[in-house]
Parts: C-alpha cells; sequence; structure tokens
C-alpha cells in the first residue's frame, strides 16, 4: 500500500471513523466535544512559527510533560503548540500546562484537513511522541522543509512486522523523519529495517526515567492519608486497570481483608469511561466504595477508593505504598511503571508487559518487579509485601537505582532536537 491508496482508504472509511466517534461519545462524552478539530474545522486562534508536539494520549501526554518544560524554559520565544486524539489527554496537557502552549485536537489524517492544520499552525519543529505515525501529517511537514523528529520512540517487534507489512507506506514516511529518538538499540535498529534513513537514528534512551517529582506532592499526599487516620493502615494501589483485570484485582483485595480488615485498596481504571461502572462493581461486590471525584470522606471501614479524576495518578501513587500497574493482567502490553518506581514504591504487574520490555527487564533485575497471573498470586504477592517490610524497601531502592542509572536521555533528545531548529535558545 502506497500513500495514495491509504488516503483513499481512509477517505471510504470516514463513515466507520464517525460511527466509532459517535459510540466513543456515547461512552465517553468528552469525545463529543470539539468535534470540528478533528477535522481542522474550529481550531482556537494560534500562533504560528513555533514548535508542534503530538502526544496521542494519557501515556504520550505524561512523557512529553518533561520535554515540554524543558522547551517552554529552554524557547521562550517559541509558541509551543501541543496536540491530542484522546480527551485523556487533552485533560492532562491543559492541567499541567494551562496556557502557558496552545492545544488541540489533531486533525484526523486527511490531506485536506492536514494541509488546513499545518496553515494554521505553521511550526518550525514538529516533534511526535513515541510512535504515534501519520503519513499525510509527515508528509506536509516535509513538503514545507518542516524537521520532524520522532522522540522517546519506542517500536515492539510485533509493531514492526505490521510496518513492514506495509513496506510501501512506511518505508516512504520514515524517509522523510529529520530525527528518530530511539529508547533502544533494539528499536533503532528496527527502525533502520524498515527504512528509516541510518544518519537520522539516535539512541537516546527514554525520558520516562527523567521524571522528576515534586516534592510539595509528596508532603500533599502525606497529608491526606494524615487526614483519614490511615498513617499505619495497609494501603495499596491498582492503578491503570483494563476491562478483566478489576475483577481480579477486587477477589484478591477480599483475600488481603480477611488477613488484614484495615486494608485499603486505591483502584484507578484506566478509562473515563469505566468509572461509573467499576463503582457500581465495587459496591455490587459488597466492597464499601468512596468516589475521589465525589469528594467522599476516607474513613476507616473505607475498602476500595476509586481514583476517578483526570491527572491525579502521580498523587494516587503517592498515597499508596506499593502499586499494581495494569494493562498487563490482560494482553495491553501495559503501562507505565517508572512512575510509581520514581516515588518509591514495590511494583507488581501481570505478565504481559510486551510495550515496556526493556524497562521491565531493568527492573526485574533489580528486585523491583514482581509479575503475578492471577487473582491468588496478586493477593500473595500484596500481602507478602505488607508482612515483610524490609522485602518492601528493599525493592523500591532497586527500582529507584534503575532510574538513577538510566537517568539523561532527556539531555540526548534535546541535543538532537536544537540540531533541527532554526533558531537558538534565548540566553
Amino acid at each position: 500500500m502506497n500513500r495514495a491508496l491509504y488516503t483513499l482508504l481512509l477517505h471510504l472509511a470516514l463513515p466507520l471513523i464517525a460511527v466509532r466517534l459517535l459510540w466513543r461519545a456515547w461512552r465517553a462524552p468528552d469525545y463529543a466535544k470539539r468535534v470540528g478539530e478533528r477535522f481542522a474545522i474550529g481550531l482556537p486562534p494560534m500562533q504560528q512559527e513555533g514548535i508542534w508536539i503530538h502526544a496521542v494520549s494519557l501515556g504520550e501526554s505524561i512523557a512529553a510533560a518533561p520535554l515540554i518544560r524543558e522547551l517552554l524554559a529552554r524557547y521562550p520565544q517559541l509558541p509551543i503548540t501541543v496536540t491530542n486524539m484522546t480527551p485523556t489527554g487533552s485533560a492532562r496537557i491543559q492541567a499541567l500546562f494551562g496556557a502557558r502552549v496552545q492545544h488541540c485536537y489533531l486533525p484526523y489524517d486527511l490531506p485536506w484537513a492536514c494541509a488546513r492544520f499545518f496553515r494554521h499552525v505553521r511550526p518550525r519543529l514538529a516533534i511526535i511522541m513515541e510512535t504515534e505515525l501519520w503519513p499525510n501529517h509527515i508528509h506536509q511537514c516535509a513538503r514545507h522543509g518542516v524537521p520532524v523528529a520522532l522522540a522517546n520512540a519506542r517500536l515492539s517487534e510485533r509493531s514492526a512486522r505490521g510496518y513492514g507489512k506495509l513496506a510501501r507506506l512506511t518505508a516512504p514516511m520514515l524517509a522523510e523523519l529529520s530525527l528518530i529518538a530511539a529508547q533502544t538499540e533494539a528499536e533503532a535498529e528496527r527502525f533502520r529495517q524498515l527504512g528509516a534513513h541510518p544518519a537520522c537514528v539516535e539512541v537516546t534512551g527514554s525520558i520516562k526515567f527523567d521524571l522528576r517529582v515534586d516534592p510539595e506532592l509528596l508532603v500533599s499526599a502525606a497529608e491526606l492519608r494524615a487526614s483519614w487516620g490511615a498513617t499505619q493502615r495497609p494501603v495499596w494501589i491498582a492503578a491503570s486497570t483494563h476491562a478483566g483485570e478489576d475483577e481480579i484485582v477486587l477477589a484478591a483485595h477480599r483475600q488481603l481483608l480477611a488477613r488484614q480488615p484495615q486494608a485499603l485498596l486505591i483502584l484507578v481504571p484506566r478509562h473515563p469511561e469505566r468509572f461509573a461502572a467499576m463503582a457500581e462493581l465495587s459496591e455490587r461486590e459488597g466492597f464499601t466504595t468512596v468516589r475521589r471525584s465525589h469528594g467522599q470522606a476516607v474513613t476507616a471501614g473505607t475498602q476500595v477508593l476509586l481514583g476517578d479524576t483526570l491527572g491525579e495518578l502521580l498523587f494516587l501513587y503517592a498515597l499508596a505504598d506499593l502499586a499494581f500497574v495494569g494493562g498487563s493482567l490482560v494482553e495491553n502490553g501495559g503501562h507505565n511503571l517508572l512512575e510509581p518506581a520514581a516515588l518509591g514504591k514495590p511494583l507488581l504487574s501481570g505478565p504481559h508487559l510486551f510495550n515496556f520490555l526493556e524497562i521491565a527487564a531493568q527492573l526485574r533485575a533489580a528486585g523491583d518487579l514482581v509479575e503475578v497471573n492471577d487473582a491468588r498470586t496478586l493477593y500473595d504477592a500484596v500481602q507478602r509485601l505488607f508482612a515483610e517490610p524490609s522485602q518492601a524497601a528493599a525493592m523500591a531502592e532497586g527500582g529507584l537505582s534503575v532510574l538513577r542509572a538510566n537517568q539523561g536521555a532527556l539531555e540526548r533528545l534535546l541535543a538532537g532536537l536544537a540540531r533541527l531548529l532554526p533558531t537558538s535558545p534565548q540566553a
């Protein structure tokens, strides 16, 4: 498939895209807002000639945050435009940066929408986070001589095989990229094999290792937990859970309560459209449940706190003693393990971590990752860590050592981006 055929198929798929958007809006009403932006209609007013950063969803927005902060500091004369595709990513960017950045949804990868978006923003540099590759957007930039960088780039073997089947589309698209800042050498080689120019591919590491925790966040978390009277309670978090995982987590928590009746679970579903259903599930299963979004008080009798807010995950991690990271008991590939590791939390996950193989391997080698398969093994791991605080502390230190050993990726990425910018940072 070449780009012309891809574009034709994308136009033919527009009715299906519209139906899918309606379905998502039915499940999550925020998808019904700002629909015009997805077709480059009704875009907010924007300053031009700046840096455009695309972070498709919540995970990429979290990863992009340190980069955006550094770009704001180093290039204060350039407007920063951030685009997303999901309401969760949009909410996170707006919560973190407000009016300091320009923001909208990225239009669909239709040539006429790409052209309209490009004329509206006219960036000097485009940065795509991780592996959200859109051929027409990339081509639009290349046509106008705007360098495009793939930042914090990752490409699993499975994804590489998929791109390889579309070589006539993939190879020209990758050849139009000016920089591919890959997380690992294995991923860099996959990009080269798919058609990226070898001189444009660098191994910079993952900027997720450069996470900095605001000390005020730790203070606020400690104060809130103290206000619950929960400083001595065993508190654990199951974060970024997907359909099929919540039932396992709640079953493990039920077993834990039989041994430790004061235990508190903070349950944080990955997708907002599942918040209400998970509150109902928890209550139906007989757990005394409060919802974070309702401002309900956590009391000695509370067994489950549902983290049904946006932009608070790091804070919710800070409230807990240990963390299970979801998307891993089902074949989703896992989610960011480094946020709880940076907070000094012993880590638990399921076995499906193919999106984070290198990071998981390092954490496992350092002793800060226990993999579980079901409710029983999850309960066993949680109970053991609460019963053996010295082991929990050793795991936490192992995770912190992995972060310290891998930091510096952000500086390496920024150095590569500086070479692409036709301007130099203000002194």
